[in-house]
């Protein structure tokens, strides 16, 4: 059995799980999530605590055992607390702020960047060269924040652009210093 998968996923005080036509509902104090998980999984909801199970034991249903778990426990998790990803901003004159359901990013390019903020999701900027993502869905916060990191990610030579609170960018020696190095 899938080690992640045998392991029953409790549900805690204020959160509402159903399970109906190959569908898991799961309400809390932050909001709803569904999930639509495989023919090949079985989910149950037993004695406050979610359950799932497989039929067989292919290498496909024992990968999607797993994943089904982690991804109910997920969006327990998200129901309850909510997910964050923190971002910074590295570069002269770079900055961002949120104008309604739009972040507006001047990146050093000829016009503002404006990314349109998905359903959801919570953008902050409490300093100009830092961004808070939040949200219930771990996905769709992580996704947000990869296609913004996209716009322009750290380049090499300067750390300029945009990266991850803590991500390490491993930096190049430029062309100068490597020519008198010869």
């Amino acid at each position: 059995m899938s080690r992640i998968g045998k392991k029953p996923v409790a549900i805690p005080q204020g959160v509402k799980v159903e399970v109906k036509d190959g569908k898991v509902l799961i309400e809390g104090p932050k909001g709803k999530l569904d999930y639509a998980f495989s023919f090949r999984i079985k989910v149950a909801v037993k004695d406050n605590q979610v359950i799932v199970t497989r039929d067989q034991d292919t290498k496909l249903d024992r990968a999607l055992h797993g994943l089904t778990r982690a991804l109910i426990n997920n969006m327990i998790k998200g129901v309850i607390d909510g997910y964050t990803k923190e971002m910074e901003i590295v570069g002269v004159g770079f900055k961002a702020q949120v104008q309604g359901n739009i972040l507006n990013l001047l990146l050093g390019f000829s016009h503002p960047v404006n990314f349109p903020i998905p359903e959801g999701i919570k953008i902050e900027a409490p300093k100009p060269t830092q961004l808070v993502i939040r949200g219930i869905d771990k996905e769709k916060v992580g996704q947000t924040a990869a296609e913004i990191r996209a716009i322009y990610p750290p380049e090499p030579y300067k750390g300029k652009g945009i990266r991850f609170v803590g991500e390490y960018i491993k930096k190049k020696v430029g062309k100068s210093a490597a020519a008198t190095t010869k």
